[in-house]
């Protein structure tokens, strides 16, 4: 095993999109961002979300050698000789990520850092993605709890502005992986993974696509229409949303690869907005 395949095994796209959810979280609802528990927290997600990705690439092994996109992986292609291994190295960066959140800010962090790593690792893994097309519906929960991880490092009593966005975190997952699975439909067909576009077709999942993101949209509005945040967030949320709903049809107009690609980094430029906007509303200094 090389040191890059090892870092292959963290999935550290995810993970560095995991902790920066967790940052969000947390600054939307401090009065003042502190760095260093910022990268404290940062770094304790990160280990949280590599363990359950390590177990992920153990789990799913088999079905990674069918897949085009995913044969190379190290415990797919036999890189790793012993993949029992995996499953220890998911236990202790598990266990560090635990240890880190708990003794650094406090028990509620380092339940929502489980809960996330769990539904990932095994509800998403082991339970839901061979069985059912509402796979990465539930397991999309697993970012949700990010969000509540980085605000309960604040303070673990203030709920209603974390819970409106881990609704809309949650939303915002089948956009966009169904969105991704409509490009990747002939490979999940080979390994027999029942993503939506492979039970349905492309054109019957680019609409339930527009349904899950018209409530997604939708549900990011909340936090400006119950005074949780201010006008600019309204505005960028809202003209984020806009924009993605067009993409959306786009895609129901013209459900091939173009498109569906589009619509994929459409709905990572959209998260990135309503991010953006929260950060932006709560720690700009008022303009009037």
């Amino acid at each position: 095993m090389t040191l890059r395949s090892t870092l292959e095994l963290f999935k550290l796209r995810i993970g560095f999109m995991i902790a920066l959810t967790a940052m969000v979280g947390y600054a939307a609802v401090a009065e003042e961002i502190s760095v260093v528990p910022l990268l404290v927290l940062g770094l304790s997600m990160l280990l949280g979300s590599a363990s359950s990705s390590v177990f992920n690439h153990f789990y799913d092994r088999d079905l990674d050698r069918l897949m085009t996109r995913t044969k190379g992986r190290p415990l797919a292609s036999g890189a790793m000789r012993n993949p029992y291994l995996a499953v220890w190295l998911a236990g202790a960066l598990l266990i560090a990520g635990l240890w880190l959140a708990a003794g650094q800010f406090n028990w509620a962090v380092a339940l929502h850092l489980f809960l996330g790593a769990f539904i990932y690792g095994i509800v998403y893994t082991v339970w839901l993605k061979r069985r059912t097309w509402l796979n990465i519906v539930i397991g999309g929960a697993a970012g949700s709890f990010a969000i509540l991880a980085g605000a309960a490092a604040v303070d673990p009593t203030i709920w209603l502005l974390p819970t409106l966005m881990a609704i809309t975190l949650f939303l915002w997952t089948p956009s966009h992986f169904w969105a991704l699975a409509i490009l990747l439909k002939d490979d999940y067909a080979k390994a027999g993974v029942p993503m939506l576009p492979v039970l349905v077709g492309d054109v019957r999942c680019a609409r339930w696509i527009m349904v899950n993101s018209l409530a997604l949209v939708a549900s990011a509005a909340l936090p400006w229409m119950l005074g949780e945040l201010g006008w600019l967030y309204g505005v960028l949320a809202t003209a984020g949303g806009l924009h993605f709903l067009w993409l959306n049809v786009k895609l129901c107009r013209d459900p091939g690869p173009v498109t569906a690609r589009r619509t994929f980094f459409g709905s990572m430029q959209y998260l990135a907005i309503v991010f953006l906007a929260v950060v932006l509303d709560k720690h700009l200094p008022p303009m009037f």
